[in-house]
């Protein structure tokens, strides 16, 4: 079983910045590839940004947040991150990270996609 938990939300004015922390549980963090959702209030959850397993060679992201965003693995510590610049208020939302087996060095950006899910932080910026 794996458990994910996210961290590193908080509240930031518009154009800072903020990283999130998503530790995973196993030992066979390597093998997952690993994803970013966020769900706005009132809004359905969307993909945020994605990346491969392994060595993480492969990266994904939407197009709200390309450039300003940025995915990353650290397998020793089994975390995957998300940097994110420039945030902006409709960056506001409960973040969520999400893994799942892969066997592949593919990415996925379908929420069904994934098998684990942490229980998100909040990220809320002012204007």
């Amino acid at each position: 079983q794996v458990q994910l938990v996210e961290s590193g939300g908080g509240l930031v004015q518009a154009g800072g910045s903020l990283r999130l922390s998503c530790a995973c549980s196993g030992r066979t963090f390597s093998s997952y590839a690993m994803g970013w959702f966020r769900r706005a209030p009132g809004k359905e959850r969307e993909f945020v940004a994605a990346i491969s397993r392994g060595g993480g060679g492969s990266t994904s992201y939407a197009d709200s947040v390309k450039g300003r965003f940025t995915i990353s693995r650290d397998n020793a510590k089994n975390t995957v991150y998300m940097q994110m610049n420039s945030l902006k208020p409709e960056d506001t939302a409960v973040y969520y990270c999400a893994a799942r087996l892969s066997e592949y060095a593919s990415i996925w950006t379908k929420g069904p996609s994934y098998d684990y899910w942490g229980q998100g932080t909040q990220v809320t910026v002012s204007s």
